[in-house]
């Protein structure tokens, strides 16, 4: 794999850690505000940090590029997150 290609798959694999960690972080708001699942709203928070946790970990492994489009990939999932939340506020 040549460095631009993996330059661009490290930004889709942070794009998509990203969707999954705002996703995550949608249904915990949801389960707390409904006041049930303390556990489970615990759990998932617990879980989607250390998620990216391991996920920016081993992108900085790979060297300091992959780890910024990585991390653009991810501010890309959030501003995405942010839209879909505004426009169903």
């Amino acid at each position: 794999m040549t460095g631009v290609s993996f330059v661009f798959a490290a930004a889709f694999a942070g794009l998509a850690v990203g969707l999954v960690h705002f996703a995550a972080l949608w249904w915990t708001t949801e389960l707390y505000s409904a006041g049930r699942g303390q556990l489970a709203a615990a759990a998932l928070t617990l879980g989607r940090i250390a998620g990216t946790i391991v996920f920016l970990g081993l992108a900085a492994r790979f060297g300091a590029l992959p780890l910024l489009s990585s991390f653009l990939g991810f501010l890309l999932a959030r501003t995405l997150a942010l839209r879909v939340a505004r426009r169903t506020a």
